[in-house]
C-alpha cells in the first residue's frame, strides 16, 4: 500500500532513533558518573539493596571507630597503670630502706614523708578520666558495641585502682612491721598486675573486634561495589554501539522521509 498521509516507515524510523538516542544519553550518564544505577529507573531492587549495604557500611565505620576510641581508653588507663607500678616498685624499695639498721630516725622520718606522698599519689590518679570518662570507679564494667548491628558487647573496667590505695591504710613506715609493709606492697604489686593483665586481655579483645569490623566492611563495599559500580569496559563498548545504532538509525530516517517522493512521481 503507497500512502500520501501515512509515512509508516518514517514512523518506525524515528521511534527507534528516539529509543536509540535515549539508551545512549544513559550510557553517558553512566560514564560519567561511573555508576551503573543512576536513578531507581535503572535497576529498582538493586537500589534498594544498595541502600541498605550502604547504610551497613556506615554503621560498621562507626562501629569500628567506637571501638578503637575504647581502645584508647584502655591505652590511657593501661598508661596510668603504668606508673601507679613505678610507684609501687618506689614503695617496695623505700620500705626495704627503712629497714636498715644504720639509719637514723630522721632518716625514717624522709622516708615516710616520701612513702606517704607516694601513697597519695596513687589515690590522685584515681581522678583520671579519658574525653570526661572515669578510668577508675571500682571495676566497673563499660559495654562497648562490636557488632554493625548492635547484637554484640564486649566490656572493659574502669579498673578499681582505689582498693589498692585504700590498702595502705593502715600502713605507717615508722611503727608498723617492716614485714608487714614488705607484704603489704607485694600485694598491691600482685593486684595491680592483675589490673595490668585485665586491660591488656580486653585490649586485645577489641583489637580482634575492630579487624573483624574492618573485613566486614571490605565485604560489603565489594558487594555494594558489584551492584552500583559501572564496569568501563563493557559501558563503553555499548556507547560505540549506540552510537552507530544512532547514526545508522538518522540515515534511515533521512531514507524513509524520502521515500513519498516516489508517491509524487507516480503523480505527474
Amino acid at each position: 500500500m503507497i500512502s500520501l498521509n501515512t509515512n509508516m516507515a518514517s514512523m518506525a524510523a524515528s521511534y527507534n532513533s528516539s529509543n536509540t538516542n535515549r539508551e545512549l544519553q544513559k550510557s553517558l550518564q553512566r560514564l560519567s558518573s561511573g555508576l551503573r544505577i543512576n536513578s531507581s529507573s535503572d535497576d529498582a531492587g538493586g537500589l534498594a539493596v544498595s541502600m541498605r549495604l550502604s547504610a551497613a557500611i556506615r554503621r560498621t565505620e562507626a562501629t569500628d571507630r567506637n571501638v578503637n576510641n575504647a581502645i584508647s581508653f584502655l591505652a590511657t588507663q593501661d598508661g596510668v597503670l603504668g606508673v601507679a607500678s613505678k610507684v609501687m616498685t618506689r614503695l617496695a624499695e623505700l620500705a626495704q630502706l627503712n629497714a636498715d639498721v644504720t639509719k637514723t630516725t630522721s632518716d625514717r622520718v624522709l622516708y615516710k614523708t616520701e612513702f606517704d606522698e607516694l601513697v597519695d599519689s596513687i589515690d590522685s590518679m584515681t581522678d583520671e578520666t579519658f574525653n570526661g570518662t572515669n578510668l577508675f570507679t571500682g571495676g566497673a564494667t563499660l559495654q562497648v558495641i562490636t557488632s554493625e548491628d548492635g547484637s554484640r558487647t564486649t566490656g572493659i573496667t574502669q579498673a578499681n585502682l582505689s582498693a589498692i590505695h585504700t590498702s595502705f591504710s593502715g600502713i605507717n613506715l615508722t611503727s608498723t612491721a617492716v614485714t608487714t609493709t614488705i607484704a603489704t606492697v607485694d600485694a598491691a604489686i600482685d593486684d595491680l598486675a592483675e589490673l595490668r593483665a585485665q586491660n591488656g586481655a580486653e585490649q586485645s579483645i577489641l583489637s580482634y573486634a575492630s579487624d573483624l569490623l574492618k573485613i566486614n566492611q571490605i565485604n560489603l563495599e565489594a558487594a555494594n561495589s558489584r551492584i552500583v559500580d559501572l564496569d568501563l569496559a563493557k559501558e563503553s563498548s555499548n556507547l560505540a554501539r549506540l552510537n552507530i545504532m544512532q547514526q545508522a538509525g538518522m540515515s534511515m530516517l533521512a531514507q524513509a522521509n524520502q521515500s513519498n517522493d516516489a508517491v509524487l512521481r507516480l503523480l505527474y
